[in-house]
């Protein structure tokens, strides 16, 4: 009986742990970007506004300060700004791809929202939001 008492007192599972998450974010960077499908959305650019969260293994090792050794929002600047220099995308969910697709590919970065939302449409924002992780091994 006490055996069965230890047992129920013990933690059930790691699962019950508070998970420890990082979480590097950059909100509402307003961008010109030449997107659309439609043809009076051709050799224009439209305002499209991104906002990115990518969810990271903590670091195992301290990062002592060093930029070097952190995934940072510039990371999600440039990789948005190398993705739309491209040229003329059609659809937004094939931009909202390839950003978290650069994010993820990180080593650190487990998973990331990506909501992109063009601004010149009526009657306000329209766009989309994806949630991508990696597979786990």
């Amino acid at each position: 009986m006490a055996e069965q008492r230890l047992r129920q007192s013990a933690p059930k599972s790691a699962a019950r742990e508070a998970k420890v998450v990082d979480r590097v974010f950059m909100h509402d960077l307003v961008l010109d970007v030449a997107i659309g499908v439609y043809t009076h959305e051709k050799g224009v650019t439209q305002r499209v506004r991104f906002s990115v969260d990518v969810n990271l293994i903590p670091a195992v090792h301290a990062l002592n300060d060093d930029i070097r050794r952190a995934f940072d929002y510039d990371t999600i600047v440039k990789g948005i700004k190398t993705v739309i220099a491209r040229g003329h995308i059609n659809l937004v969910e094939t931009l909202a791809e390839e950003v978290a697709m650069l994010c993820l590919a990180h080593p650190r970065a487990q998973s990331v929202r990506v909501m992109i939302e063009k601004l010149d449409k009526e009657p306000g924002a329209v766009g989309v939001e994806i949630v991508r992780g990696k597979a786990r091994a």
